[in-house]
Protein backbone atom coordinates (compact mmCIF):
# COMPACT_ATOMS: atom_id res chain seq x y z
CA UNK A 1 0.00 0.00 0.00
CA UNK A 2 2.88 2.59 0.46
CA UNK A 3 3.17 4.21 -3.27
CA UNK A 4 6.08 6.28 -4.30
CA UNK A 5 5.85 7.54 -7.84
CA UNK A 6 9.42 9.40 -8.82
CA UNK A 7 9.16 12.39 -11.42
CA UNK A 8 12.84 14.02 -12.71
CA UNK A 9 14.66 15.40 -14.69
CA UNK A 10 17.12 12.88 -14.36
CA UNK A 11 17.77 11.17 -17.50
CA UNK A 12 18.03 7.23 -16.40
CA UNK A 13 19.86 4.62 -18.07
CA UNK A 14 18.78 1.02 -18.63
CA UNK A 15 21.11 0.00 -15.62
CA UNK A 16 19.70 3.18 -13.03
CA UNK A 17 16.14 2.62 -13.19
CA UNK A 18 15.97 -0.96 -11.89
CA UNK A 19 18.91 -0.47 -9.18
CA UNK A 20 17.18 3.03 -8.29
CA UNK A 21 13.58 1.13 -8.27
CA UNK A 22 14.95 -1.80 -6.07
CA UNK A 23 16.53 1.03 -3.81
CA UNK A 24 12.81 2.99 -3.55
CA UNK A 25 11.42 -0.37 -2.93
CA UNK A 26 13.49 -1.31 -0.11
CA UNK A 27 13.86 2.68 1.48
CA UNK A 28 9.76 2.51 1.27
CA UNK A 29 8.99 -0.48 2.98
CA UNK A 30 11.63 0.36 6.11
CA UNK A 31 10.23 3.70 6.32
CA UNK A 32 6.73 3.17 6.58
CA UNK A 33 7.43 -0.82 8.41
CA UNK A 34 5.22 -2.33 5.63
CA UNK A 35 6.26 -5.34 3.97
CA UNK A 36 7.72 -4.80 0.78
CA UNK A 37 5.00 -6.99 -1.28
CA UNK A 38 2.74 -4.22 -1.03
CA UNK A 39 4.94 -1.22 -1.75
CA UNK A 40 4.95 -0.04 -5.16
CA UNK A 41 7.03 2.72 -6.73
CA UNK A 42 6.94 4.62 -10.27
CA UNK A 43 9.97 6.45 -11.66
CA UNK A 44 9.72 8.94 -14.48
CA UNK A 45 13.01 10.34 -15.76
CA UNK A 46 13.99 12.92 -18.21
CA UNK A 47 10.59 15.02 -17.38
CA UNK A 48 10.74 18.69 -18.59
CA UNK A 49 10.25 20.19 -15.05
CA UNK A 50 11.16 23.87 -13.98
CA UNK A 51 11.97 24.71 -10.47
CA UNK A 52 13.24 28.21 -8.97
CA UNK A 53 13.16 29.52 -12.23
CA UNK A 54 15.62 26.94 -14.06
CA UNK A 55 15.83 23.36 -15.39
CA UNK A 56 19.22 22.23 -12.97
CA UNK A 57 18.51 18.41 -11.87
CA UNK A 58 15.23 18.31 -9.47
CA UNK A 59 12.45 15.86 -8.32
CA UNK A 60 9.22 15.74 -7.42
CA UNK A 61 7.53 12.49 -5.57
CA UNK A 62 4.30 11.80 -4.28
CA UNK A 63 4.21 9.53 -1.59
CA UNK A 64 1.43 7.49 -0.18
CA UNK A 65 0.42 5.02 2.07
CA UNK A 66 -2.37 3.96 5.13
CA UNK A 67 -1.74 4.94 8.15
CA UNK A 68 1.52 7.55 7.35
CA UNK A 69 2.33 9.17 10.19
CA UNK A 70 4.52 12.76 10.40
CA UNK A 71 7.59 11.18 11.77
CA UNK A 72 7.37 8.79 8.75
CA UNK A 73 6.98 11.45 6.32
CA UNK A 74 10.33 13.16 7.76
CA UNK A 75 11.97 10.22 8.10
CA UNK A 76 11.12 9.60 4.16
CA UNK A 77 12.12 12.96 3.38
CA UNK A 78 15.69 12.65 4.99
CA UNK A 79 16.13 8.82 3.34
CA UNK A 80 15.05 9.80 -0.13
CA UNK A 81 16.69 13.54 -0.54
CA UNK A 82 19.62 11.19 0.58
CA UNK A 83 19.34 8.84 -2.24
CA UNK A 84 18.39 11.29 -5.13
CA UNK A 85 21.57 13.50 -4.04
CA UNK A 86 23.64 9.76 -4.06
CA UNK A 87 22.15 8.04 -7.07
CA UNK A 88 21.30 11.47 -9.45
CA UNK A 89 23.07 14.06 -7.71
CA UNK A 90 19.59 16.25 -7.38
CA UNK A 91 20.35 18.24 -4.16
CA UNK A 92 17.99 18.13 -1.17
CA UNK A 93 16.87 21.94 -1.90
CA UNK A 94 15.72 20.76 -5.50
CA UNK A 95 13.81 18.22 -4.16
CA UNK A 96 9.29 18.77 -3.07
CA UNK A 97 7.32 15.67 -1.65
CA UNK A 98 3.78 15.82 -1.80
CA UNK A 99 2.88 13.07 1.37
CA UNK A 100 -0.63 11.42 1.81
CA UNK A 101 -1.78 9.39 4.04
CA UNK A 102 -4.73 7.80 2.89
CA UNK A 103 -7.47 6.00 4.72
CA UNK A 104 -7.59 2.28 4.82
CA UNK A 105 -11.27 2.29 3.02
CA UNK A 106 -10.00 4.11 -0.05
CA UNK A 107 -7.09 2.45 -0.77
CA UNK A 108 -8.35 -0.57 -3.36
CA UNK A 109 -6.26 -4.11 -3.74
CA UNK A 110 -7.15 -7.06 -4.59
CA UNK A 111 -11.00 -6.42 -5.70
CA UNK A 112 -11.85 -4.59 -2.33
CA UNK A 113 -10.26 -2.23 -0.21
CA UNK A 114 -8.05 -2.17 3.24
CA UNK A 115 -10.37 -1.21 5.33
Amino acid sequence: MPYLKLSTTASLSDEQSPQLLDQLSKLMAQQTGKPERYVMVQIEGGKAMLFAGNNQPLAYAECKSIGLTTAQAKAISSSLSRLLNDALQIPADRVYIEFSNCPAEYWGWNGSTFG
